[in-house]
């Protein structure tokens, strides 16, 4: 994946006890190759390109699902869900490579 590593920042509080740590990382890069990809024809099923998600966002996704109470880890069926709903949201459409659903490919929403 192109862009640049995910950053951890940790701060600590004023008060010497808590500490929160920050996840950083520049997706500049991977958001202007996402305009790109979408800019082309992808002819077929096999090899297309679905999305192309910053770590980031795969952090920030899994701390969200944590905070819901659902333990999700990455590389499970519970996650490829969690992605595959992310991706179907406009909200998230700038992850996306191509202009089809996420339906039924590498186990996303199946």
């Amino acid at each position: 994946m192109s862009g640049t590593p995910v950053i951890a920042r940790a701060h600590l509080d004023p008060n010497g006890k808590d500490l929160a740590i920050e996840h950083v990382q520049d997706v500049e890069d991977i958001i202007e190759n996402n305009k790109q990809w979408r800019s082309e024809s992808q002819r077929s099923d096999w090899g297309r390109k679905i999305a192309s998600i910053p770590n980031i966002h795969i952090v920030q996704w899994m701390n969200e699902e944590w905070e819901r109470g659902n333990q999700v880890m990455p590389f499970t069926k519970e996650f490829d869900e969690v992605i595959a709903r992310k991706l179907r949201d406009p909200d998230w459409a700038f992850l996306r490579t191509d202009s089809a659903s996420v339906q039924g490919f590498l186990g996303f929403g199946s």
